[in-house]
């Protein structure tokens, strides 16, 4: 489940295009600009909240931290704190004061990790533009590979004028829906480094399994 959660937070901003694949025009330039903006950012610090509202209309709520710098990621989401310097990641266990040591994963189901969470449009998906109001764009995504993906479709809500993320929906195959919205969004940020590795000593009695 938590492996699953955190794929579906990557999807926050991972929602990639595919180039060669027959797309929406209109839809394409409005990635196309966001793209750009987002890959100028040398940092990205966002907080989210995250809705996931089941086939039978019960929602569970929660909120997460993000902060990017590079291959540089840390994570917070109730429960756990996951840092990456780019090879290796550390899993906090806070309930559990463990830490899970794993090499930073470059495949996998979706070949995605947190520390891409605003870098946008690289492959794998077609994408639809469905309008647009006085401030949010809106634009549809649908993998190219949909049997390998939980859910079907992807809706993508835009700030117009800032070209940001404001928050995306996703509707899953088990028909409950899995929504992100952006609370705070700061970019250029002085990180240290620091910031991105687990700090053992900070954590005293901390146990340690190491997976790699």
């Amino acid at each position: 489940m938590f492996r699953t959660r955190i794929a579906a937070i990557i999807l926050l901003g991972i929602i990639s295009f595919n180039s060669s694949a027959q797309n929406d025009a209109q839809a394409k330039k409005i990635l196309d600009e966001l793209s750009a903006k987002t890959k100028a950012y040398t940092s990205i610090k966002a907080e989210f909240t995250f809705v996931n509202e089941k086939k039978d209309k019960t929602k569970d709520t929660q909120n997460g931290k993000i902060q990017t710098k590079g291959s540089k990621y840390k994570l917070e989401i109730p429960g756990h704190d996951i840092y990456c310097d780019g090879k290796t990641v550390w899993d906090f266990i806070k309930d559990a004061n463990e830490v899970q040591i794993k090499d930073m994963e470059t495949g996998g189901d979706d070949g995605l990790n947190p520390s891409t969470i605003f870098t946008i449009y690289e492959k794998g998906y077609k994408y639809k533009f469905e309008g647009e109001d006085a401030i949010t764009q809106t634009i549809s995504l649908f993998p190219d590979n949909p049997d390998k993906k939980k859910f079907h479709t992807s809706k993508l809500f835009i700030d117009k004028t800032k070209k940001q993320i404001t928050s995306v929906k996703m509707m899953m195959k088990d028909g409950s829906t899995q929504t992100y919205t952006i609370k705070s969004f700061e970019t250029n940020i002085n990180i240290p480094d620091t910031d991105f590795t687990f700090n053992a000593k900070a954590h005293p009695g901390v146990s340690v399994e190491d997976l790699r």
